[in-house]
């Protein structure tokens, strides 16, 4: 796996709440274009529930990181655009959900959360980009 190191605890800093405060990688990277919760037809998911879409955002992030030959495993950091900050617990639930299965227990990627005055549509309440590792057997993607 290219995504070598998860650097989670220092002497100076506290420990992170899930996540690592730097990843370090080997080989060849994608940066993955934000996604909020827009369906196939392009309509939007989960008006007003910002746990169902950040469910949309990041099943359609991991569609896209598939497809570049990677998987949750593979994604060194996160960066999240919201619009109230002080919901990060409901993101945080659904992240968890959705990549302890594939992480088990190892920590989060590197995370940044934003707070925006707005998004792509005034429907949306939260926004997902990625940095990837794109492992060595996928990189001719």
């Amino acid at each position: 796996m290219p995504a070598e190191e998860r650097l989670t605890e220092l002497p100076a800093l506290p420990n992170t709440p899930g996540y690592a405060h730097a990843v370090t990688v080997t080989g060849k990277l994608a940066f993955v274009s934000g996604q909020v919760a827009i369906d196939a037809k392009g309509c939007a998911v989960g008006v007003d529930d910002l746990g169902a879409q950040t469910r949309q955002a990041l099943s359609n992030l991991h569609h896209v990181i598939q497809n570049i030959g990677a998987d949750w495993s593979d994604v060194i950091k996160f960066t999240w655009y919201v619009l109230d900050a002080s919901e990060v617990q409901t993101i945080r639930d659904v992240r968890d959900e959705i990549l302890r299965p594939a992480l088990g227990e190892v920590h989060n990627p590197a995370s940044t959360l934003v707070q925006v005055a707005a998004l792509f549509g005034p429907e949306f309440l939260v926004e997902v980009e990625a940095v990837v590792s794109i492992p060595a057997e996928a990189s001719d993607v």
